[in-house]
């Protein structure tokens, strides 16, 4: 399986737990020029910008991990384009990290709320 087809599959199971856990989804796959946030999603007064990482083993690290600084920028650039595209000004802002981690058999959902 491709890389692209895997991570997609991931970004769906980590829509699927975070609408399960009361979570209310907004928007998903948003691209600008600066780059994309797979999922935005709403908590009462709270807009929330989600990365998914999806990975088979730690080879490399957690999936969290894989987030470096540079891509931290695109996403805090991107999420400032959603809100000022969509005019949610009075909302506080979040960035979250949904690991989606099969190994064995299994598949294991790791929500890390503010990771920026």
């Amino acid at each position: 399986m491709n890389q692209r087809k895997f991570g997609f599959i991931g970004e769906k199971i980590a829509q699927g737990y975070l609408k399960d856990v009361g979570y209310k989804i907004i928007d998903t796959n948003f691209y600008s020029k600066k780059g994309e946030i797979d999922i935005i999603m709403r908590e009462d007064n709270i807009i929330i910008f989600v990365e998914v990482k999806t990975r088979t083993n730690f080879k490399f690290g957690t999936p969290a991990s894989a987030i470096n600084k540079e891509k931290k920028l695109h996403i805090k650039k991107t999420a400032k384009i959603f809100l000022q595209i969509n005019k949610l000004t009075n909302f506080n802002i979040r960035f979250d990290v949904v690991e989606v981690i099969f190994q064995n058999g299994k598949c294991k959902v790791n929500h890390i709320k503010n990771i920026m």
